[in-house]
């Protein structure tokens, strides 16, 4: 009995539980056909059509153990190999692969050579300041002349100071400025993340000592920050972050300007105040200092003026050996293969003071470029250049040339980029800036190598002193910075052209 009157439930439930469920499936068709609606469906085709490529790409395959197997399985059948491993897990490639030869081959021999090159080697120890060592070490030959020096240093610490309070006032009025922009943008992203860089352009050195002078190194000296930047670099953008979220806030959130600027100074003066207490306070630039100093002869001498006036002395005739060219009068050719020769080049929101020279480059071949470099060095006159130092270099050696680390044959591999893919990849930028001194010509005046006085200290290179090779330079060099006398009027004339202006993030952008 019990079984014959539960076969008739059980038949009705399972008739229910079917219709409720087509009736369910019909409803989650019905939703996924809205949801479909709300999305973009795209095959393979719509994303090669939207990124620009014109075919599709072939599945992704992955990794098997038994490949690697079999490829070390081979690899290591060849003796070459085996020793190349024993070489190469002992050591650094970049020292097992030096090519003695190379090594051997740039000697420090120059046919060209400025008179007076400078001394001493400077040493920018574990700080990003290589360009205001650089050009206070092209400012300082003339100073040294004027005063008959056979050893001067002007203070790089002096336009660091005020370089660094003068990129977080710039900072503050990018944040403000781009503050109705997302803050997950590229721009934005870019502003933030390195607020106060130890590094610098020509157009920025011409800033900091059209405002703030020249000071000698003896009256404003490298304190221990100064020379180890890593602590403060860190605090200080830690709070300049801070600082530009709170001002971004305020920006959008219908706070008075008068609000805003107040908010500013109030976040500089406490920049200021870690500067002041790290660096030590530097004088004015309208404050007269004064400078006791021995000449070349040991005879005593002793000037009261300020920093401003002193760096005008760089426009005396008597302190610029061929010219009486000024330090505004010159200019930076660049070498960018991915953009047209003879164009005005500019980088967006790049800069160090507000209402100062923007960062402008003349883009020119490699050949006008060291054409240029030549004349000056002809001349008698340093010049200040930026290149890419790491790639192919040795500091213990002081070299740099490309065939100097063999890859192909430590690793049977060739790396044949060009300078333009390099650029594209980030495979290479300006990462330095030092001083030609000297280059050596071949019998058709072709050079051959370069003399480069780096900010290293003695103990690297030949006591300080650097070998650059022709077809490095080529390479890695991408910036000289040249008096308007040494290059055709049709390249100097560039400078008065509608620049093309690069954005914040482009290699070019970099500071050395």
């Amino acid at each position: 009995m019990g079984a014959s009157q539960s076969k008739t439930p059980i038949a009705n439930e399972k008739l229910l539980i079917e219709r409720l469920r087509a009736l369910q499936l019909k409803d989650d068709a019905q939703d996924r056909d809205q949801a479909d609606s709300d999305y973009v469906h795209l095959t393979e085709k719509d994303v090669a059509r939207y990124s620009g490529s014109t075919h599709s790409r072939a599945p992704w395959t992955s990794l098997t153990t038994s490949d690697i197997a079999h490829w070390e399985h081979e690899l290591l059948q060849d003796s070459k190999n085996r020793l190349a491993l024993c070489a190469l897990t002992s050591s650094s490639p970049r020292e097992v692969l030096l090519s003695r030869a190379t090594v051997i081959k740039d000697q420090q021999v120059f046919s060209v050579k400025i008179p007076f090159e400078g001394a001493p080697i400077t040493n920018q120890r574990s700080s990003g300041r290589c360009w205001l060592f650089a050009s206070t070490n092209v400012f300082r030959v003339a100073l040294m002349k004027r005063h008959d020096l056979d050893k001067f240093e002007l203070s790089q610490a002096y336009l660091f100071f005020y370089d660094k309070l003068e990129k977080a006032n710039f900072y503050l009025e990018q944040i403000v400025d781009t503050a109705g922009e997302d803050l997950d943008t590229r721009l934005v992203q870019t502003l933030m993340s390195d607020p106060v860089s130890d590094g610098g352009q020509w157009d920025m050195v011409y800033n900091l000592v059209n405002k703030y002078g020249l000071l000698p190194q003896a009256l404003y000296t490298d304190s221990f920050n100064a020379q180890n930047t890593g602590a403060i670099n860190s605090l200080i953008t830690t709070k300049l972050r801070e600082d530009g979220l709170k001002l971004r806030e305020m920006a959008t959130s219908g706070v008075s300007e008068k609000g805003i600027i107040a908010a500013k100074e109030k976040m500089l003066r406490e920049i200021h105040l870690i500067l002041t207490l790290t660096l030590g306070p530097p004088p004015a630039p309208n404050d007269e200092f004064t400078w006791s100093y021995l000449d070349k002869n040991g005879a005593a001498h002793q000037m009261k003026t300020t920093p401003l006036a002193f760096a005008k002395e760089l426009e005396s005739p008597k302190s610029i050996r061929i010219t009486n060219s000024t330090v505004h009068d010159m200019f930076s050719l660049i070498n960018d293969p991915r953009n047209e020769y003879g164009t005005l080049l500019s980088v967006d929101r790049l800069g160090n003071i507000v209402g100062g020279h923007g960062i402008q480059y003349v883009n020119v071949s490699m050949d006008t470029l060291k054409g240029a470099c030549i004349k000056m060095l002809q001349a008698g006159l340093p010049i200040f250049f930026g290149c890419d130092v790491g790639k192919y270099s040795n500091s213990k050696f002081g070299i740099m040339d490309t065939d100097l680390i063999d890859y192909e044959l430590g690793f049977n591999v060739q790396l044949g980029m060009s300078k333009a893919q390099r650029l594209m990849t980030g495979e290479s930028q300006m990462t330095h800036a030092m001083v030609l001194t000297a280059v050596h010509l071949d019998e058709q005046g072709k050079s051959v190598r370069w003399r480069v006085q780096n900010s290293w200290g003695e103990a690297a290179g030949s006591e300080g002193w650097f070998v650059m090779s022709d077809k490095w330079m080529d390479q890695f060099v991408y910036q000289a910075v040249v008096e308007p006398r040494f290059v055709d009027k049709s390249i100097s004339d560039v400078l008065k052209t509608k620049p093309k202006v690069l954005p914040l993030w482009d290699p070019m952008g970099s500071l050395a």
